[in-house]
């Protein structure tokens, strides 16, 4: 008791001194500079004997496994006529495996707490799964059934087809997928891969015998790359990553890569869907970049100051916070890994105030190509980035992920030290690069802005607030149809 009193006499004396250092306003705190090294992918590569490249990050704190094999396909590998095959495929890969029915593998991942995904997206497909260390061998046996022969169910498949047709019905109930669906048309042009969506004749027309070709075609070894985190020894997991995909009972195709040739982005104007709504959703949109391209830095800078810095940035104060005219409102200016991927700018507004929101981010996209930013604006920006980056190293999984994505799409070998560099590429932009690239890449007059909601209200504006359309693009004003949910072609 003696020795408690006397430890909080100590504690209660010591107390002023800490009091002392404390500074009384948020803005006077002062931290140590940031110290970090993120780990170099080249530690965890491993190049396996049956094809894949494996990513190998040992966790030995609790008693998990998780493996993610990323698949060299997608959508863009679908035949014409057939919409939705890769994504089905996906969706079904765990509808019965080997000798087990869906239902019996449902219930034996049930058993062992443990979760099987699989999924085929644009540009990937997926496999994953995570359990407990004491049924790895039990659960790389079921990831091998699954990769290997899987049912495709007739039941499940039959299924599948009329949930993914009963959505189609609901395609233009929401503005927001109305928004998407027409958004990437104008970004890629109606003839290119990215645009080509699943019908209800292609969903229709889809067997069980696609599914098990498409399948065959792509999911083999040599189209896998791998990563593995969790309590594990690193040369045991190897070898047992080995056997998993040794001996594979059928070869395949080589992947052929992303194709990048036919994009077409859409003339600069207004482009409008005409849907009786009370407010309309508004994508700006502008030609992009590759993550490769040497404004890379500058132009994150400069968003982040813009309308990537959520409360930050100044698209949010001005539309949000200042005028009251969306609840939410901001920009993206991401590095393309394939292809350059576009600006947007994007918010929803009550509809006679759509107008005048718009020109209001053209005001800001505008001041930041014309005038400096501010000291502080850079400091905050650049801090976003350089002091959040280690959270995408916080946990083995996420490292596993990083450099699996990195060896996946290719950047691992075209940009190495992409993690290495980051932080100081990032520190290295100036008020002077912030205003070249916006000077540069943002140009209000060659923008294309969908706005998707009532034409004749959105186009009266508001009366205290009357914009010209003339100020806002160099193009006119294009109609875009409503399409019909099923064909997808032009509602007359």
């Amino acid at each position: 008791m003696k020795r408690f009193l006397a430890c909080l006499g100590v504690a209660s004396f010591a107390l002023p001194m800490w009091a002392a250092d404390i500074p009384d306003r948020p803005e006077k705190l002062k931290f140590p500079p940031l110290k970090y090294d993120p780990p170099t992918g080249s530690d965890y590569r491993v190049q396996l004997k049956s094809g894949p490249v494996v990513y190998l990050v040992p966790n030995r704190e609790l008693p998990l496994v998780s493996i993610s094999i990323r698949v060299r396909t997608g959508s863009f590998e679908t035949p014409s006529g057939k919409e939705g095959l890769a994504e089905m495929t996906g969706s079904l890969l765990t509808a019965g495996a080997g000798s087990r029915s869906a239902e019996d593998l449902e219930e034996r991942l049930a058993f062992l707490a443990a979760r099987l995904g699989a999924s085929v997206s644009s540009t990937q497909g997926s496999v994953s799964m995570n359990l407990l260390t004491k049924d790895l061998q039990e659960g790389l046996v079921i990831l091998r059934e699954v990769l290997t022969p899987p049912k495709f169910q007739q039941d499940r498949i039959d299924l599948s087809k009329k949930q993914v047709i009963q959505a189609m019905k609901q395609r233009n109930d929401d503005s927001r997928g109305i928004e998407r669906r027409e958004r990437v048309n104008l970004l890629f042009g109606e003839t290119f891969w990215r645009t080509r969506m699943s019908t209800k004749a292609s969903i229709d027309s889809i067997t069980r015998k696609d599914l098990q070709a498409f399948h065959r075609d792509w999911f083999h070894p040599a189209n896998f790359v791998v990563a593995a985190s969790g309590d594990f020894d690193r040369d045991e997991m190897k070898a047992e990553l080995e056997t998993l995909f040794s001996d594979w009972p059928f070869k395949g195709k080589k992947a052929s890569g992303i194709p990048i040739d036919g994009r077409a982005f859409a003339k600069p104007g207004i482009y409008i869907v005409n849907k009786e709504v009370n407010q309309g959703r508004v994508s700006i949109l502008l030609p992009g970049i590759q993550r490769d391209n040497p404004d890379y830095y500058a132009i994150q800078v400069m968003n982040d100051i813009l309308g990537g810095g959520g409360f930050t940035s100044r698209i949010t104060n001005r539309v949000r916070s200042d005028e009251g005219l969306a609840y939410s409102a901001g920009s993206s200016f991401p590095g393309g890994t394939y292809y350059p991927m576009a600006f947007f700018a994007g918010f929803q507004s009550k509809s006679r105030t759509v107008l005048f929101a718009v020109s209001i981010v053209f005001e800001e996209m505008n001041r930041i190509a014309t005038e400096p930013v501010t000291d502080e604006e850079m400091k905050t920006a650049k801090n976003s980035f350089i002091q959040t980056f280690p959270q995408s190293f916080a946990t083995k999984g996420q490292v596993a992920g990083a450099f699996l994505g990195e060896e996946y799409t290719g950047r691992a070998k075209g940009n190495p030290d992409y993690f290495k560099n980051y932080r100081a590429n990032i520190a290295a932009v100036t008020k002077a690069d912030v205003q070249r690239v916006a000077k540069k890449y943002l140009n209000p007059k060659q923008a294309v802005i969908l706005i998707v909601g009532d034409k004749k209200t959105i186009l009266s504006g508001h009366p205290d607030h009357p914009v010209n359309l003339k100020n806002l693009t160099s193009g006119g004003l294009i109609d875009i149809p409503l399409r019909d949910p099923y064909t997808l072609e032009p509602i007359k």
